[in-house]
Order: C-alpha cells, then sequence, then structure tokens
C-alpha cells in the first residue's frame, strides 16, 4: 500500500498490524543443561518434568558415570565452554547449569560443592539418596536414614521395581511436589536450628531444581 493511502485494503492491513502488535508475546523457556550421576531415575523424572512444563523449560541432559567432583568438573567446563562462544557471538549459553547427584559413599562431597560454589554450578544434592525426595512426597523424614531402607521404602510405597518410575509414581510426584518441597526445607531449617553440618542426613535440595 502506497504512503497516504486510503483503500479498503490498507484498512483491513492497519487493522491486522494493530491485533499482532497487541498479541501477547510467549515468554522465552527456561533453559537447563543438567548434569546427573543416576542414569536412570533421575533422567527419567527429569524427562518427565520437561514434559509437563514444556512451555516454560527446557532441559538437556548430560548423564556422566563418575564420582560427584568429576561431575562438578564437567558442568563447570560446559559452563565455560558456553559463556566463550557467546561471548565471541556464536552460541547461547543456558540459563542455569546443574548437576544432579547423592550422597551415597561417594568422597569429596565438600570439595565437590564447593567446587560448584566457586563455579556458579547449581547442585541437587540428597542425603543419603535420590529416594530420599521421593519418599517425602508421601511421609516426614526428619531422623537420620540409612540409604538401603530409604530404597527399600519407596519401592513399598511406589511398587516401582529397580530404579524405573512407573506412570503411577510420576503422577503421585506431581501431585504431591508441594508437600515434598515443604518436608525438604524444613529439614534444611532443622539441621540450621541443631547447628548440624550443611545437607547433612536427612536432606535434599531436588526441590530447588524442579520449582517451576
Amino acid at each position: 500500500v502506497r504512503s497516504g493511502g486510503r483503500t479498503g485494503d490498507g484498512h483491513q492491513v492497519s487493522r491486522q498490524a494493530r491485533q499482532l502488535r497487541r498479541q501477547p508475546q510467549r515468554a522465552p523457556r527456561h533453559e537447563l543443561l543438567v548434569f546427573t550421576e543416576g542414569e536412570v531415575t533421575e533422567v527419567q523424572y527429569l524427562k518427565e518434568l520437561e514434559r509437563r512444563h514444556r512451555d516454560k523449560v527446557v532441559i538437556t541432559i548430560d548423564h556422566r558415570r563418575g564420582v560427584p567432583f568429576t561431575l562438578v568438573e564437567h558442568a563447570a567446563k560446559a559452563r565455560e565452554r558456553d559463556l566463550k562462544l557467546q561471548r565471541k557471538q556464536r552460541g547461547t549459553a543456558r540459563d542455569e547449569y546443574w548437576c544432579v547427584f547423592d550422597h551415597d559413599d561417594h568422597p569429596n562431597i565438600p570439595a565437590a560443592l564447593e567446587l560448584a560454589r566457586n563455579n556458579s554450578i547449581e547442585v541437587a544434592f540428597s542425603n543419603p539418596c535420590m529416594e530420599l525426595w521421593l519418599l517425602l512426597h508421601d511421609r516426614d523424614q526428619t531422623a537420620y536414614i540409612e540409604r538401603h531402607d530409604v530404597q527399600k521404602e519407596w519401592r513399598e510405597l511406589s511398587g516401582c521395581e529397580g530404579k524405573h518410575l512407573s506412570s503411577d509414581a510420576l503422577d503421585l510426584l506431581n501431585e504431591n511436589y508441594a508437600a515434598a518441597r515443604g518436608r525438604a526445607q524444613y529439614l534444611d531449617e532443622k539441621h540450621l536450628l541443631d547447628g548440624s553440618p550443611e545437607r547433612e542426613n536427612p536432606s535434599s535440595s531436588v526441590w530447588r531444581l524442579v520449582q517451576t
């Protein structure tokens, strides 16, 4: 349409342009790169999280074998690489970089946590294991508990065999997330008031990763 034209088509184009301008813009999805120690439960859980909240979040999972310290090293290198490419306008860094690992019997947990803090890597850490976070979706757990006992209780509750999560278990985890987050936060407060070391058994910070 020429400048100054007053044709009906011109008015139609103008109305369409105004309508397009008034349409709300979809917020960009939050992008996470998550390094996991576990290759079954954690991966399946995160994929389900992304599926349920795919309009809000994009989760890229990088499963790595090895101890937590090595996992954090991989995450730190990935973040540094992505930021370097972004500065050169050859790529875009993710919004957050995470490591997911348990206490189990791993060595050098404090060193891994310190390395993460020094490199802006977020950590979803469970003590004694990931199944504690899952169990908190159903009940309180304020006393010290061994890893194998937690895993046994989760299997009895969920009916899941091994590390795999059934569809019923995933529904339970989705429906009871708020309760699990409250229980996990209570454990953090309890350890603080008791003067216990940070991330003491039982505790889990997985809720920080999966909050949407």
